[in-house]
């Protein structure tokens, strides 16, 4: 994959069905199982729910999504990249502006079926602080803390 030049933008609802669509797709990949919400109620909570606690930003290359980061000062709460631009660093770049913007600490939850994640956050210096299976999906999951040092 060639290098190419990643715009990192706030999100805009122009956007929005790109985000989802990359979203969906990323994650299917990620558990092997179909995204449980339809993709209407999907684009409702991108525009409408998450803006209300968390900054959303978007990667774009040639004004293609092909990663979003929603986090706060504590937390995030999504992280995807586009099945076609990952492992070339997109996933770290907006890791570190989520860091770069947070309490110096925050934690986030992966799915235990997707150690390509498990991977990209230990990697990072996220460590695993809490086990269960508290989601939609009903699927374990994984509660990983970062800490400034």
């Amino acid at each position: 994959m060639k290098r190419c030049k990643v715009s990192i933008i706030p999100y805009n609802a122009e956007y929005a069905e790109q985000t989802v669509k990359m979203w969906r797709d990323s994650k299917e990949r990620a558990i092997g199982q179909k995204e449980i919400h339809d993709f209407e109620n999907q684009f409702y909570f991108l525009n409408h729910i998450l803006p209300e606690q968390f900054q959303i930003d978007l990667a774009l290359i040639d004004q293609k999504v092909v990663g979003m980061v929603a986090y706060n000062d504590r937390e995030i709460s999504q992280l995807y990249i586009h099945l076609e631009y990952q492992g070339i660093g997109i996933g770290q770049t907006l890791l570190d502006k989520a860091k770069a913007q947070s309490s110096g600490k925050l934690t986030l939850y992966t799915f235990e079926i997707n150690e390509k994640a498990q991977r990209f956050y230990e990697k990072h210096g996220f460590e695993i602080i809490s086990r269960g299976h508290e989601n939609e999906e009903n699927l374990p999951d994984i509660q990983y803390e970062w800490i400034l040092k």
